[in-house]
């Protein structure tokens, strides 16, 4: 993925747990991120340490609306 920012271990751990205490699937993270699960699925899984920044912020935004 050419020049696409690295998605930060740290908000990714955090949406990670968030989800888990949510007790969300994937699909229902993207609908309330508005992020296609396609794109999340391998984000949140690690095979993807890079997205784009919109992407980013979108995953940002959804953990600051749920602390």
């Amino acid at each position: 993925m050419k020049n696409m920012p690295e998605v930060n271990p740290d908000l990714l751990l955090a949406v990670r747990r968030k989800r888990g205490e949510l007790n969300l699937t994937v699909a229902e993270l993207s609908n309330s991120t508005g992020i296609s699960r396609w794109t999340l699925s391998p984000i949140l899984s690690g095979k993807h340490t890079s997205a784009n920044r919109t992407t980013i912020k979108k995953l940002d935004n959804w953990l600051y609306q749920h602390i």
